[in-house]
């Protein structure tokens, strides 16, 4: 029997004041949120949900950033699809009718990542660890 596996693997929330929405959502989720260490970046900042560290479990790990050029509201939560190689899917994404808003780059140890845009405006991202 195959076995379904859903394909969200991170979600983001993007935030102008992430100490402010940090406080937020800890307050309202009565959860705990934690640092995402991220080297020599002044260009954005995380901080993460908590999620189980197995894979297998019912979750999809989450956080708030604060990027630079990102605007937060309206269009600011993002989900991405694992994959591969997120360049095969990036590459897919004209033919399909949409755009691509930063075309693939490293986010570190975390991998990599490509922010594109759908046939309705709403921002998504690929993410593969090559």
């Amino acid at each position: 029997m195959a076995t379904t596996v859903n394909p969200v693997v991170w979600f983001e929330i993007y935030v102008s004041d992430i100490d402010r929405a940090r406080n937020f959502y800890e307050t309202v989720l009565e959860k705990k949120l934690s640092d995402m260490p991220m080297e020599n970046s002044t260009d954005f900042k995380m901080v993460t949900f908590p999620y189980a560290e197995d894979q297998n479990a019912p979750n999809a790990p989450g956080a708030l950033v604060w990027m630079k050029d990102m605007d937060a509201g309206a269009n600011s939560t993002v989900v991405y699809f694992g994959c591969d190689d997120c360049a095969v899917e990036e590459s897919r994404v004209r033919s399909a009718g949409g755009e691509i808003h930063k075309s693939k780059f490293s986010i570190g140890e975390h991998g990599f990542i490509s922010l594109c845009v759908d046939t309705e405006g709403n921002i998504f991202g690929l993410h593969s660890m090559k």
